[in-house]
């Protein structure tokens, strides 16, 4: 079924509803907007961080010590 399909059979569907059940698919209709949007928005910004530069410095520093400097106490 078409998008346009779909939202043609809610609308009739909403027409035959009471006001209150109308509205509670409304506040429904809200909720997975809001919860699509978020989804989004948090693809994007895990795809800003996995593209982005900001930490590469992590990655160039020198190492500090290496296992010659590990040593054990008796």
């Amino acid at each position: 079924m078409s998008k346009e399909a779909i939202i043609q059979k809610t609308v009739k569907a909403l027409n035959l509803l009471p006001e209150d059940k109308a509205e509670e698919i409304l506040d429904f209709a809200d909720f997975l907007l809001k919860k699509y949007e978020e989804q989004i928005l948090q693809k994007g910004i895990q795809k800003l961080q996995a593209e982005g530069e900001v930490f590469n410095f992590l990655n160039e520093d020198e190492e500090l010590y290496s296992s010659a400097d590990v040593k054990q106490k008796l």
